[in-house]
């Protein structure tokens, strides 16, 4: 379960996706990595939260205990600390396996790919940040998938507005999964922070809940920077200022790079990850219908990522701090989207690149059909011809129309004795001889 096969015109379609994604990453100055698809076990845990129960683990094969990669982010974390590294922009496509319920008509399954793009290095502050965050709106604008947004929030403010709210520091983390599923608990409403009192991951106080949802309805920027709640704003605001700081700053190189008219802060945005430190955000598609007036639903997040400075010292003996930001391109929902698309239009799509078929209209001329495809493959040219001695000619240039190659080259008896080739359109049935 949550695997499947993909025939090859799903293939083509998903290879055209992430060519553009990963086009994208290339503009943008970023090399290509890739990393073992096990891991050592430890290596893994104790750093997706809740998700760690999904991490699919091995059984001991000869003295170590592995896993298969979780995400694309840990494993470059500790290729940094493997190899001394400091700074480095790289990108990364691959498979992922986690052992979720899947939802196979939604994305969700337990083998995927991801396609990961971060910049690690000490930079000054929210360039990288932005940067990322201008790559996930250019990939998403070039897919063409409709309208959508991109939240943003910082893991030092939702700290803030934890500890403002009475919130103990050892259950930040805790309570950053359970804001995190608040969407997934909410039908077309804001987010009901009231689910958080005595429930949940949390364990907080209702009263702790109560001053969370007033910290929610500050659903600008500009309201928290200007310190307009009614918690104890001189405390709240000492222990904000650095993630309003960082927040300020990124929202005016957004500014400068034209995008933040997708861009929306969002107080509920928590991402339940353990090694996110500073800024986070999250791609969500919108639903095109709907009634007048009505904000558009969100069908689903495509894209995420966030800051995540601690996340090397953790595998560097010495501890050394190496500060990295990246974004992470849900492919697997991305493409859900796109084979409903394909399936609507009734659009086909060529599985081979196949440019001319060598056929024949007589018999006893394989030499010669032989021939001439060796020549054409010598030349660089991407040609076939059916597995047949004496195939009829209808038969062949029927194979072509079925599977897209547009031109057929024609050796018959004249041909050969004249020393020529007959190309024929498959589309137009022009011929010319050659």
């Amino acid at each position: 379960q949550g695997t499947r096969d993909h025939h090859p015109a799903h293939v083509v379609l998903r290879d055209r996706l992430l060519a553009t994604v990963i086009a994208c990453f290339k503009r943008h100055g970023a090399a290509p990595l890739d990393t073992p698809v096990l891991e050592l076990r430890e290596t893994l845990v104790g750093k997706y939260g809740e998700g760690a129960k999904l991490i699919y683990e091995l059984q001991d094969q000869g003295g170590e205990l592995l896993a298969l990669r979780y995400d694309l982010t840990v494993p470059f974390a500790r290729y940094l600390a493997t190899n001394k590294l400091s700074t480095m922009k790289r990108y990364q496509v691959a498979k992922v396996y986690r052992r979720d319920n899947p939802a196979t008509t939604r994305g969700r399954h337990r083998e995927f790919y991801q396609c990961d793009f971060d910049i690690a290095g000490q930079f000054d502050p929210m360039i990288p940040d932005a940067e990322c965050l201008k790559v996930m709106h250019e990939i998403l604008s070039d897919l063409q998938l409709g309208d959508f947004i991109i939240k943003v929030n910082h893991r030092l403010v939702l700290n803030g507005v934890f500890d403002a709210c009475g919130i103990p520091e050892s259950k930040f983390i805790s309570m950053c999964s359970t804001v995190d599923k608040l969407d997934k608990v909410s039908v077309g409403m804001a987010p009901v922070w009231g689910w958080v009192a005595g429930v949940g991951q949390g364990g907080v106080s209702r009263s702790c809940s109560t001053r969370c949802s007033q910290a929610h309805r500050m659903s600008s920027l500009g309201s928290l920077l200007q310190g307009s709640v009614t918690l104890t704003v001189k405390k709240f605001l000492l222990m904000l200022r650095e993630g309003l700081g960082d927040m300020k700053l990124l929202f005016e190189y957004l500014t400068l790079f034209g995008i933040t008219g997708k861009i929306r802060f969002d107080l509920s945005l928590a991402r339940g990850l353990d090694y996110y430190t500073g800024v986070i955000y999250e791609a969500v598609l919108l639903q095109q219908e709907g009634q007048a007036g009505e904000e558009p639903l969100g069908v689903g997040s495509v894209a995420g990522g966030g800051r995540y400075d601690g996340l090397v010292g953790m595998f560097d003996p010495k501890g050394r701090r190496v500060p990295c930001v990246g974004v992470s391109i849900g492919i697997e929902r991305i493409f859900s989207i796109l084979e409903r698309r394909l399936k609507a239009s009734g659009e086909k799509i060529r599985t081979t690149e196949t440019q001319v078929l060598v056929a024949t209209p007589h018999r006893h001329l394989l030499a010669a059909r032989l021939q001439l495809i060796s020549e054409l493959w010598g030349a660089g040219i991407k040609a076939e011809m059916l597995y047949r001695k004496d195939p009829k000619l209808l038969k062949q240039l029927q194979y072509c129309e079925d599977t897209g190659i547009p031109l057929a080259a024609i050796v018959g008896e004249q041909e050969l004795a004249d020393g020529v080739v007959k190309l024929r359109d498959v589309s137009t049935r022009q011929e010319v001889r050659m």
